[in-house]
């Protein structure tokens, strides 16, 4: 039992990071979307990746490489880079939510459906999964964060319609929870991706790493599909738009902080997460994802709260509350699940 608490450390440490990255979008002005967004990509998904990996990876270059040019590997390569391209959408449809509901509604949906399909499709997976000791604990831990995620989306609209009766303003809370469903399914490829990337991690480790740092290298591949697709967007509105221009704009100094540190936040998360993840086992992809997005809630949920989204909502702030409770209960069932022999 022992040995499993730094791996689920790594994990809580983890979803304090994944629970704040969000808060750099609130601060995107006075640049565009497109050009925050490019900066914001490139250092999380190129340069911090390859940074971090090229520090902890001995040969990553020749990790990558092999990875690349064998036949053997090209299809692990294609796998990880798609399911990292269509997550990839996903990621542009977060950005897209935000405004129409918020931070914390958004963070809510998104990670409940991310973190449960992204923790249920390598369980399925997994050889003879659905007879070992873990999995209906597995599946309970799932099927609580649900329960977690659909009290705290209730109390999202709920603020919201409070919110919208106040200002007189018409509600985009559907439009807002289409975009971020469609977010969260997409979202869950992430993690598949990371777990279709195990060869790649495996081959790190044979060439040197240690395992918990193995995973980096898989990172790094999977986030190419990533960045090919989030860039790609940014690129296209900033020439649909004639945008270009605005990465010079004046006063923007503190819209770029803001996206280095977001940036910092978000690959802090996945690259601790995979540590954690690769410390507890096999099924630490299964257990620790959604860990780390339940509990991110409740981070995110503490910045929105500091942010005001919840002033002058006092019960469907209650009602989050309650809805955080159960997160945790989820937490904890997942936890105990690794321990079932």
């Amino acid at each position: 039992m022992e040995s499993m608490f730094f791996p689920f450390l790594l994990i809580i440490f983890a979803s304090i990071f994944q629970g704040s990255f969000g808060l750099g979008m609130k601060y995107m002005a006075p640049l565009k979307w497109e050009s925050w967004w490019l900066v914001h990509v490139t250092i999380a998904m190129i340069i911090l990746p390859m940074l971090w990996a090229f520090i902890a990876v001995p040969d990553l270059a020749g990790v990558l490489s092999t990875s690349f040019s064998d036949p053997s590997m090209q299809s692990v390569v294609f796998i990880a880079m798609l399911f990292g391209f269509l997550w990839g959408i996903g990621g542009i449809l977060f950005g897209v939510s935000v405004p129409y509901i918020g931070l914390s509604l958004t963070m809510g949906i998104v990670m409940g459906l991310a973190g449960s399909i992204g923790a249920l499709i390598p369980l399925l997976r997994m050889e003879n999964s659905t007879s070992s000791p873990q999995f209906p604990y597995v599946i309970a831990g799932l099927l609580i964060t649900l329960v977690g995620v659909a009290i705290t989306a209730k109390a999202g609209i709920d603020k919201d319609k409070m919110t919208s009766e106040v200002s007189g303003e018409k509600s985009n809370i559907l439009k807002g929870i289409l975009i971020a469903v469609a977010c969260g399914v997409l979202s869950a490829l992430l993690n598949v991706g990371f777990v279709e990337a195990a060869p790649i991690a495996k081959l790190a480790e044979s060439m040197g790493a240690i395992d918990r740092n193995a995973s980096l290298a898989a990172w790094v591949v999977v986030l190419i599909g990533a960045f090919i697709m989030n860039a790609g967007y940014a690129v296209y509105l900033l020439f649909k738009n004639k945008t270009w221009s605005s990465f010079k704009v004046q006063g923007s100094a503190k819209a770029y902080r803001w996206a280095i540190l977001a940036s910092i936040f978000w690959f802090g998360a996945l690259g601790v997460y995979g540590q954690g993840a690769a410390l507890i086992g096999p099924i630490g992809g299964v257990i620790g994802w959604p860990m780390l997005l339940g509990l991110s809630l409740i981070v995110s949920n503490f910045w929105a709260y500091r942010a005001g989204e919840w002033k002058g909502a006092k019960k469907p702030f209650n009602l989050l509350l309650a809805g955080l409770v159960v997160l945790i209960a989820a937490s904890i069932v997942l936890g105990y699940s690794n321990s079932v022999v």
